[in-house]
């Protein structure tokens, strides 16, 4: 099944309509318009995704059946015992 990205929508309610107004004129604002800054540095996002990707994998890695193991019956402790 292919990734699907969602659109964001604004919690500004003024944004938010002019949003769905565009929507259904099928007008869309163009690229200069749009707040491209979300406040965060694509360098440090970048860095921060292909951490995410190998993190698990490399941790598993580095860790003796034994810790695995303990961390697996921890993990599914947690899972059982929420309510």
């Amino acid at each position: 099944m292919p990734n699907r990205s969602s659109k964001k929508r604004s919690r500004d309610l003024n944004e938010l309509a002019a949003q769905i107004i565009a929507e259904a004129t099928c007008e869309t604002p163009s690229e200069e318009e749009q707040p491209v800054d979300d406040g965060k540095d694509p360098a440090a996002v970048a860095l921060g995704r292909k951490g995410g990707l190998k993190g698990g994998k490399a941790r598993a890695a580095s860790m003796t059946s034994e810790e695995r193991s303990e961390a697996a019956k921890k993990a599914a402790e947690a899972r059982w015992h929420r309510s």
